[in-house]
């Protein structure tokens, strides 16, 4: 009581509030120390946590160059180091497979040595992937052994980028309150797209192949150190959900399947294990269905009769449009429209669903005005959703890093299978003097009306997302979580109120 005491008395001396939360609360009429038997917690905020977000901007940002580095360059490298053009799609292929069990045993690792170990582990990835590729660039090599050090630097690139990927949602849980955490996830979620749009854009700048992996491996290198900038957590937690240790994945899984009945703060009833199925399945297929628009933009429009320059601006219209719209909505989502999760979801998840499905009227020729709209409206509403959905998911399941570890491998998983539906790989097979296209399952052929164009893929691409978005209508979005950090600090600040005459 003494410490206490002491806590209330500085708090009052520097005027600053001071919030308590009664861990295990059996307060009754405080008219004795002996009937105030509870375990009290101060919650507070660090500025510290703004020098960690930039950290694991900055990383995100670099750990999501490697995937389309080679994309904007492949002739050049498969020129360069005497490789197949199928052979230089698998060094960004590798990243998709290598993410998958990845973003799998991040929450373990979590659980087991922190935020921070966690990071550490990303860092030193990066650093090695960025300088076993640039050993594949040595000309004294092999070709094959060349490919090896290229694919082998590519793998442990892969396991960098989930890591920073998924650990959004838990570092804003674990360093932000109430007020910051839907912000502080949107702007660690949007990194990675960023990411993924300064490598197409980057690597095409620097004419020689060889310089260009040198480079790449230099701004790895580069960001490594700003993982210091990361902290574990805070000494002081900022929410009751902040101070509680991370439930293994495992037990997530057993929640959501139900085979985990035991009561608890994490404990997930019928209709949020419901709730949490329709979010996966929904983010994963948007996602996905984005990310794969992403890389097959040239391949969808240039048929149409649309430039490559004019394609890749569709591209950066839907993602800087969707980045602006993330930043301007997520306060909102902190401040003003706490509980609006779900209904902004069913209002959002419809608008993107339609937008895909008439981009199978849009995609036409000399309609570029029309194609740009769309991609402002696409970007809008998908960007926006993604700080939106991993929250509503932590909420729903009170398990920050597993169920952002759930999403993120059921997207980059729709995203593979997605490319290889609609394009099935898109085999190349160049030489010198032609060059011949082994067309996708849902390409057309020459004959067609334009030549190659890929309708049938947007038909798909559009009737499954719709199918899929309707599902939203069924979600609730109980926010459990929410919930519960909200009576913990009203425990809290009831308590200090009992325990002020004591005190006096």
């Amino acid at each position: 009581m003494e410490q206490l005491t002491d806590s209330v008395s500085n708090a009052s001396e520097t005027k600053q509030p001071l919030n308590i939360d009664v861990v295990d609360s059996t307060l009754t009429e405080p008219t004795s120390h002996d009937q105030t038997q509870a375990r009290l917690m101060e919650y507070r905020l660090y500025k510290r946590r703004y020098a960690g977000i930039i950290g694991m901007v900055i990383l995100n940002i670099v750990g999501a160059l490697s995937w389309p580095w080679f994309g904007p360059i492949s002739n050049n490298v498969s020129a360069e180091f005497h490789i197949t053009l199928d052979e230089v799609n698998w060094l960004g292929n590798m990243v998709s497979c290598i993410y998958l069990p990845t973003a799998l045993l991040i929450p373990p690792f979590i659980s087991r040595y922190g935020i921070r170990r966690c990071c550490d582990v990303g860092a030193v990835c990066l650093i090695i992937s960025a300088w076993v590729r640039y050993a594949g660039t040595t000309r004294s090599l092999p070709t094959r052994g060349a490919y090896a050090l290229l694919m082998f630097g590519q793998f442990f690139a892969a396991i960098a980028q989930p890591i920073f990927q998924v650990l959004g949602p838990k570092y804003s849980e674990t360093w932000f309150s109430l007020q910051g955490r839907t912000t502080a996830t949107m702007i660690i979620a949007i990194a990675n797209p960023i990411g993924g749009a300064v490598g197409q854009l980057l690597s095409p700048l620097i004419v020689d192949t060889r310089q260009s992996i040198l480079v790449l491996g230099i701004i790895c290198t580069a960001a490594a150190p700003v993982v210091f900038l990361i902290g574990t957590a805070p000494p002081t937690p900022p929410t009751y959900s902040a101070s509680r240790p991370s439930p293994s994945l495992w037990s997530l899984f057993a929640r959501i399947v139900g085979t985990e009945k035991s009561e608890g703060d994490d404990f997930m009833t019928l209709r949020e294990r419901f709730d949490f199925c329709i979010v996966l399945v929904i983010f994963s297929a948007l996602v996905g269905a984005t990310n794969t628009f992403s890389i097959l933009t040239a391949q969808i429009f240039e048929p149409l009769g649309y430039s490559t320059d004019t394609s890749g601006l569709m591209g950066a219209c839907l993602l800087l449009t969707g980045i602006v719209a993330a930043i301007v909505t997520a306060p909102l989502f902190d401040r003003v429209f706490t509980r609006h999760l779900a209904i902004t979801a069913k209002i959002f998840v419809p608008i993107i669903a339609i937008g895909w499905l008439s981009m199978i009227w849009a995609a036409k020729p000399n309609n570029t005005g029309g194609l740009f709209a769309l991609m402002t409206i696409l970007g809008v509403t998908s960007i926006t959703m993604l700080p939106v959905a991993l929250e509503l998911v932590c909420d729903l399941t009170r398990n920050a890093d597993g169920s952002s570890s759930l999403l993120w491998f059921g997207a980059n998983l729709f995203a593979i299978v997605f490319i290889l539906g609609i394009s099935s790989v898109m085999l190349y097979h160049y030489s010198r003097t032609d060059c011949s296209l082994v067309q996708g399952a849902l390409r057309a052929d020459d004959s067609a009306d334009p030549p190659l164009n890929m309708r049938r893929a947007l038909i798909f691409n559009g009737t499954f997302l719709m199918i899929v978005s309707a599902t939203v209508f069924l979600l609730k979005g109980k926010q459990a979580r929410k919930d519960l950090d909200e009576s913990k600090l009203k425990e809290s600040r009831d308590a200090l109120a009992n325990l002020q005459p004591i005190i006096a």
